[in-house]
């Protein structure tokens, strides 16, 4: 990554995010990673910081508020809407897949993760 401003994982999937950290640590990747359960607690974190996150790596099935919810206050409010939102999901909804993209979704992952397709799409994002 270019900068060392923070990334932010949004991910209630404990499994998932220990393995999203392990592939940020694996491309030796320095920026620190803030870590949300839900699209609220993601929210706070975007809003209480002074460094406006680099890349947001958000899921989309979550409690409290979607990631689609999410993505909709992200990209509607223009402090934030330049950070890249890659989508990581279990949902093959083609329907969720257009509504991303519509919003401003960067990318969109399937899960269960691909980690090597994963990591060169995170490189290619951040021309790492």
């Amino acid at each position: 990554m270019n900068s060392t401003r923070p990334i932010l994982l949004i991910e209630d999937d404990q499994i998932d995010m220990m393995a999203i950290q392990r592939s940020f640590k694996n491309l030796n990747i320095k920026n620190p990673l803030n870590v949300a359960c839900n699209g609220e607690e993601g929210l706070e974190l975007i809003q209480q910081t002074t460094e406006i996150p680099c890349l947001i790596i958000l899921d989309i099935n979550m409690p409290k508020m979607s990631g689609i919810e999410f993505l909709k206050i992200v990209k509607s409010d223009p402090n934030y809407k330049t950070i890249p939102v890659v989508i990581l999901t279990t949902s093959n909804d083609e329907n969720d897949k257009i509504i991303c993209y519509t919003y401003g979704a960067a990318g969109y992952i399937i899960k269960p993760i691909d980690y090597k397709e994963f990591q060169e799409a995170i490189r290619i994002l951040n021309n790492y």
